[in-house]
């Protein structure tokens, strides 16, 4: 057991930063890769939208075939395809190539990260995972901090190229580890008295094209706003998310479990993920907009008054596994979002360089604070045979809602004559929200555990 969660761990750790990584050195060498092989701006934001589009669509259903046939070897499948894709993109010798490969990227990406989660869950107690999911969150915020950095220094020595070259290694090393450990191959299933019930291909296909027409329609409001084709991506989406809904309730064995649909917890926490995300990525689209096109600051100063963000989240996140053990779920997510509140808040009325690093700090803080928080609960809810999907359902609000986040930023700039004042006051609102929502989390977890399943306590109440 001690070897199963140190490979859960660290799975989990390391694919969590390959992940962060590749999205941060990415927006960093974009500039150079289009230059280099000769692209328009519209080829290359499809590395980063059709990344998104595959990740997004295939979260849910990658988690369910983990709970299915293990998270370890969705995990080592995933790893390998995604270090395969990173040195394909290396080699290639055209933006096609590029743009081909990173959607191949994204599937093995949507692959391995529920697995990451759903290890969590089936190798540690519900009681003992808010360490792990606080050592998970601070490696992902020490990533999104470093990333820029890394990714500026393989751009100026050995180019672009340098920066998917880097990823092979430890994604291609963990990967086979992962696939050929002991138990890799174990099917969840077999220990869990819940018999194999056939996989939901149509509920995953509705799914898949809601979310990824939603995010199609949503990603290019920064560029283009409000066009007929982003409104018809939205359209379709709500479309095809009620015929998702319907199909749910009727189907013999759901996409989504039914304990999970039933989990109020799950529903909420996963609500609250999607609001401080899209409150996170919209100030940060909105504060960048003022400081570089408003207030004259040049990216390198803004990316040092930033700098307390990632360091706030890399602290708040072990000190958030201590208050969720002392004050509970509810009052410490309700906690953080008012301090990601006031944080926007802060950056509203910001002027000067101590009032923007507190209020980056006050982001950072809370952001990561909720992310512990709000990722134990839906995971700590969530059975061992539904982990999967529950860390899909996480995951997905972690895409959705920056590009959410982000849409709202860019229709109120567009609308309002103030420019991005209005933005961070609404974000404000939102997150202010988000803590209405966080308070009625439930403390103690309503899932008695199962006996017999790995990583519980057999027939005892999760302790919260």
């Amino acid at each position: 057991m001690r070897g199963q969660r140190a490979l859960a761990l660290t799975g989990s750790v390391v694919g969590a930063v390959v992940v962060a990584l590749d999205g941060t050195i990415l927006s960093v060498v974009q500039p150079t890769l289009r230059r280099d092989l000769d692209a328009s701006f519209a080829q290359v934001q499809w590395t980063s939208t059709g990344y998104l589009i595959a990740v997004a669509g295939l979260l849910v259903f990658s988690g369910r075939l983990g709970d299915r046939y293990g998270h370890q070897r969705l995990f080592g499948i995933g790893m390998s395809g995604f270090g395969a894709a990173s040195a394909g993109i290396g080699l290639a010798p055209g933006i096609g190539w590029v743009i081909a490969l990173r959607v191949i990227q994204g599937v093995f990406g949507a692959l391995l990260q529920p697995a990451t989660l759903g290890m969590l869950r089936a190798s540690f107690p519900p009681d003992r995972l808010r360490m792990p999911i606080a050592v998970r969150t601070s490696a992902i915020g020490l990533a999104a901090a470093a990333g820029p950095v890394l990714g500026g220094a393989l751009v100026a020595g050995p180019g672009w190229r340098a920066a998917f070259f880097l990823n092979v290694a430890p994604t291609l090393t963990l990967g086979a580890l992962a696939l050929s450990a002991r138990g890799g191959a174990r099917r969840p299933d077999r220990t869990s008295p819940r018999p194999v019930t056939a996989l939901d291909l149509p509920g995953a296909l509705l799914l898949a094209l809601t979310l990824a027409c939603l995010v199609q329609g949503l990603v290019g409001l920064p560029e283009r706003g409000w066009t007929p084709a982003s409104g018809a991506g939205v359209a379709v989406a709500l479309a095809t998310g009620a015929v998702f809904v319907r199909h749910e309730r009727r189907a013999a064995s759901p996409l989504v479990p039914p304990d999970l649909v039933g989990s109020a917890g799950v529903g909420r926490a996963v609500g609250v993920l999607v609001v401080a995300s899209a409150a996170l990525q919209g100030t940060l689209f909105t504060a960048t907009f003022l400081l570089q096109n408003t207030l004259g600051v040049g990216p390198l100063r803004m990316a040092l008054l930033s700098l307390p963000l990632a360091a706030l989240m890399i602290v708040a996140a072990p000190c958030c596994a201590v208050l969720l053990r002392r004050f509970g779920a509810r009052r410490t997510t309700v906690a953080a979002m008012a301090v990601l509140a006031a944080g926007i808040a802060v950056l509203d009325r910001a002027t000067g360089t101590l009032s923007f690093c507190a209020g980056f700090g006050l982001l950072g803080a809370g952001f990561g604070t909720v992310m512990v928080a709000a990722t134990h609960v839906v995971v700590r809810e969530a059975a061992v045979e539904s982990a999967g999907v529950a860390g899909g359902l996480k995951q997905t609000a972690m895409n959705v809602g920056p590009v959410l986040g982000v849409a709202v930023a860019t229709t109120l700039m567009g609308s309002h004559a103030g420019g991005a004042r209005l933005p961070l006051i609404v974000l404000a609102a939102v997150a202010a929200v988000g803590a209405v929502v966080a308070g009625s989390l439930p403390e103690r977890s309503a899932l008695m555990i199962n006996p017999g399943q790995p990583g519980d306590r057999s027939g005892v109440p999760a302790r919260r």
